[in-house]
């Protein structure tokens, strides 16, 4: 009854897919296997996909940072390990694609947003505050 639990990671898999079968896949294939808005969007923008992709091989190959503006396209599988600086509207926010990113867009993952963080009230901007002198 010594029977010893060897713990294992799970092996990651999308749609049924491991991630070799899925780096072998062609992009048109990823996209019969992502949910019907993604799958629309990445079969109409597939050559703008392929593109995107190529070049980020030759960026990284000049190891030049990949910087993008373009926030709507769909993470495919041979983006997964790059590092990509998607623009936020403000600045451009590094985001490390990871598996678990696969079928998501770039802004996803670059909020544009900030939390809001009042001051305190000019003057004029309360009633105890009229009362003061402005000099």
């Amino acid at each position: 009854m010594a029977e010893e639990f060897k713990l294992t990671k799970k092996e990651f898999r999308y749609r049924g897919k491991n991630m070799d079968e899925l780096n072998h896949m062609d992009i048109r294939e990823f996209a019969r296997l992502l949910k019907s808005n993604e799958r629309r969007t990445a079969l109409r923008q597939s050559d703008e996909l392929q593109k995107f992709v190529l070049k980020c091989k030759k960026r990284t190959q000049q190891k030049k940072p990949i910087r993008t503006h373009s926030r709507y396209l769909i993470i495919v599988p041979h983006m997964v390990g790059l590092r990509i600086n998607v623009y936020n509207g403000k600045l451009f926010f590094p985001v490390q694609i990871e598996k678990e990113m696969l079928g998501h867009r770039l802004g996803e993952f670059s909020v544009t947003r900030t939390k809001v963080k009042h001051g305190a009230a000019g003057v004029g901007a309360t009633r105890s505050s009229s009362a003061l002198s402005v000099k």
